[in-house]
């Protein structure tokens, strides 16, 4: 669900990033408007501006006073090439809705951040050529929108690619340099311990490019998180690694680290309430951490009663909470207030009971509609699988049928 989600003219395009042509952003035909602060760049959550009953932006604005958006996802074609598009469908060329939106947003005083990737899909570094050819078709995307700021969102499956990776950090290095003060965050999944071999790869790879963007990211959700503390500790341990990575202190590194939320019910059945962004906001807060977002507005309200805490859906949070509470917090994390009063932090919702279904195990077969138990929780087989851990995707082979 997370990510529940023409090469800008061939090579005169690609000759033009790759000899340090700088941007004019502002000058482009958006009728960009002047730049946010960068935090608000850094807190602006997640928006699936086609997909996903996708909200009325003005709406949030006025009842939260948020003013900055990270609309998701720029894909490769999904019939291929090496040009974008939202969600591997619409032209990023001759797009006019997605536009509209943007142009609602800076109406009112707010603009927007364009995220690459997500989950699942073909991503632009798997396609192109090389690092000059993705960075010319994501100028694409900053030249048609007039962007002060652009996310990297690199998860499954393409940071297991290495040369994918390579050309998405060397194109992320070219736009830096090309469209001189843009923000640039990175995000990729987190673990227990920080992030994952693939993510300390990235890292790596980053390194090896002598690329430095704003953020690097991470996701604590969809891995065993329980709460704001197992975040918390997660986002301790990935300062350590880009300690040891870059070999900064501990303040410089808080400084170019951010975290990405999933509020309300995961994928995987984790649970984050208000009472967990709070904490993890003070958190951030307390060690000048650089970014603080979450996915996504589309999912922050509330579901039907019969929903709430049942099942995890790209339209709402299934749990208690008013319309766009968690946007709340990341207008805080710019540092204005809300105009209403702040949101009542409440508890984790009871999922209705229900018997559980027999044990998964590894080594059975199962076929379409068999169903197992597993993490107290039942699921049904989509399709023939075996060895397959039940975990929920929109891509996967479980469906999550609730608590048990």
């Amino acid at each position: 669900m997370r990510r529940l989600r023409a090469c800008l003219g061939a090579a005169a395009a690609v000759g033009l990033a790759a000899a340090g042509t700088t941007a004019l952003v502002a000058g482009s035909a958006s009728g960009a408007t002047s730049a946010l602060s960068n935090r608000w760049y850094a807190a602006a959550p997640y928006l699936m501006p086609l997909d996903n009953d996708p909200p009325d932006p003005a709406t949030i604005m006025d009842a939260t006073g948020l003013k900055a958006f990270q609309l998701a996802f720029v894909l490769a074609p999904n019939g291929g090439g090496c040009s974008p598009t939202w969600g591997g469908t619409a032209a990023v060329s001759s797009d006019t809705a997605v536009q509209s939106v943007v142009n609602t947003i800076r109406a009112k005083g707010g603009d927007v951040s364009v995220s690459i990737g997500g989950y699942g899909g073909t991503k632009l570094g798997q396609v192109c050529s090389d690092a000059a050819a993705t960075a010319a078709a994501y100028q694409q995307v900053i030249t048609k929108y007039g962007l002060h700021a652009i996310d990297f969102d690199l998860e499954e499956p393409e940071y297991e690619n290495t040369a994918a990776i390579k050309n998405e950090i060397g194109a992320a290095k070219i736009l830096q340099q090309n469209n001189p003060g843009l923000y640039v965050s990175v995000t990729t999944a987190g673990t227990a311990d920080g992030t994952g071999w693939f993510g300390k790869q990235m890292l790596l790879e980053a390194k090896s490019q002598g690329f430095t963007p704003n953020n690097f990211s991470i996701m604590p959700f969809d891995g065993g998180f329980n709460g704001a503390a197992s975040q918390t500790s997660a986002l301790t341990n990935f300062n350590q690694i880009l300690q040891s990575t870059f070999g900064w202190d501990q303040a410089t590194a808080y400084a170019h680290e951010g975290f990405s939320g999933m509020n309300g019910r995961s994928d995987t059945g984790e649970f984050f309430t208000q009472t967990d962004f709070q904490t993890v906001l003070d958190y951030a807060t307390s060690h000048n951490m650089d970014r603080f977002t979450f996915w996504s507005l589309n999912r922050d309200r509330q579901c039907t009663p019969a929903d709430n805490g049942g099942r995890t859906s790209g339209t709402c949070s299934s749990v208690a909470q008013n319309s766009w509470d968690f946007a709340t917090y990341s207008v805080k994390f710019a540092g204005a207030t809300p105009p209403s009063s702040t949101p009542t932090p409440t508890p984790t919702p009871t999922p209705p009971s229900t018997g559980c279904k027999p044990a998964w195990s590894s080594t059975a077969v199962y076929t379409v509609g068999n169903e197992v138990s597993y993490n107290n929780h039942n699921w049904k087989a989509k399709w023939w699988t075996q060895n397959e851990t039940p975990v929920a995707s929109d891509w996967g082979v479980w469906q999550d049928e609730g608590a048990c």
